[in-house]
């Protein structure tokens, strides 16, 4: 039902992986809201007229910037001012990064020297990149080990997807799972001890979440259903996405936790009718969720060879308030991963700069939940130089003087 030749454009396609799961895993339909008729008796006052800009050259131009013919959208406040390029393949493409524990080193899945994926890692600000993986088979979604020795990934070196797992001095590759179905996406648990990965049953029809040992052989343990789980990097709990099963059928962010060993109260911490909400990521302190917002993929995957032509990065809460939308809906931007220095990593196919998908970042300029909800009285060091401040206006309107994440000095 899931066959190979059906999964390879899902793991290496770059944004044909995203859309592709989301439709198979029951993302069929749109939603459509009815909306009550407007009373013939409510009256609305006419629209005043703009005044227009004449010594701009153009009478019809209004001092609101809107101009006749151009559409025009609401003002969002945007980080873009901290958006920077990491990768820059001048053939093939860069997906999958993933960052490591001390933020220092990237690893990521890459298309530049073949046409089947292999892993690549560099220094975070570096541009030299060192070649892990070689092998004629696909090698996709790395994953740093906490330690920083070992990457675990996804491949279909063995005929199907399977968990594999290497040394970072690249010594021979080994295999983790063997079953009959696809095993992908690893990550780790915080003591390097244990991989969580989705699995997808040569006849089960629905992806599974399981845990295994980080050692060959080791025995597996079924935790759920979900996709594109990830460990919490200093607790027992898993984020992942899940389809709903009635109304748009699209993904929504869910959490679980391991008690002793056993799944425990799992929890949807945000949804919504007109967005898919995938591959999401913890933030450092796990206050706060990094994911994708993929818009109308039924429309956009039908008779298109690119099904996801707009995604974009968003941030939430842990408890599902305060969304922010962190890019600029220019092109398709997914799979984000949080680095320890702040920066949300992610892969993006830019229309302005090409084709090829590469690596980029942003800061989000927004406190962490935890300093947001830190007491007024609170003393806590500040530098002016180094740090961004933020207002948020909180109960009452009363107003709460915040710390932002670190301004980079050295943006592009």
């Amino acid at each position: 039902m899931f066959a190979k030749e059906n999964i390879k454009p899902l793991m290496y396609g770059g944004i044909a992986l995203v859309v592709t799961l989301c439709l198979y895993a029951g993302c069929e339909r749109i939603a459509v809201v009815e909306t009550a008729p407007v009373s013939p008796l409510e009256y609305y006052p006419p629209v005043p007229p703009r005044p227009t800009l004449v010594s701009a050259g153009d009478p019809q131009m209004s001092l609101f910037g809107e101009i006749p013919g151009v559409p025009t959208y609401e003002f969002e406040s945007r980080s873009a001012i901290s958006l920077r390029r990491h990768s820059y393949p001048s053939e093939g493409s860069d997906f999958d990064p993933s960052m490591s524990r001390d933020g220092k080193r990237m690893i990521f899945a890459s298309t530049r020297h073949s046409l089947s994926p292999d892993i690549y890692y560099k220094d975070a600000d570096g541009v030299a990149v060192v070649q892990l993986t070689s092998d004629p088979a696909s090698d996709v979604q790395p994953c740093f080990s906490p330690d920083g020795r070992r990457v675990a990934f996804a491949s279909d070196r063995a005929g199907n997807w399977d968990i594999w797992m290497v040394n970072l001095d690249g010594q021979q590759a080994v295999q983790v799972t063997s079953s009959a179905g696809h095993e992908v996406h690893p990550t780790w648990s915080p003591d390097g001890k244990q991989l969580v990965f989705c699995s997808m049953a040569e006849r089960g029809g629905q992806w599974e979440l399981w845990l295994v040992s980080a050692e060959a052989g080791a025995v597996r343990k079924f935790i759920g259903y979900g996709l594109f789980p990830e460990w919490a990097p200093n607790s027992n709990t898993i984020l992942y996405q899940r389809a709903r099963r009635r109304g748009t059928r699209w993904f929504s962010l869910w959490t679980l936790k391991l008690v002793n060993g056993e799944p425990r109260l799992p929890t949807e911490i945000l949804s919504s009718p007109q967005h898919a909400m995938i591959l999401p990521t913890w933030s450092p302190d796990e206050t706060q969720i990094s994911y994708c917002a993929v818009e109308n993929v039924t429309q956009a995957f039908e008779g298109a060879q690119n099904p996801m032509k707009r995604g974009d990065i968003w941030m939430v809460d842990i408890d599902g308030r305060g969304k922010v939308r962190l890019t600029d809906q220019v092109g398709a931007n997914y799979a984000p991963t949080w680095s320890k220095s702040g920066r949300i990593y992610f892969t993006s196919g830019r229309r302005s700069y090409g084709e090829n998908e590469s690596i980029w970042s942003v800061i989000p300029l927004r406190a962490p939940m935890a300093a947001r909800e830190r007491p007024r009285n609170d003393s806590f060091s500040r530098s002016d130089e180094a740090r961004a401040n933020e207002v948020i206006w909180g109960q009452n309107n009363s107003r709460v003087e915040t710390v932002g994440y670190p301004i980079d000095r050295n943006e592009d």
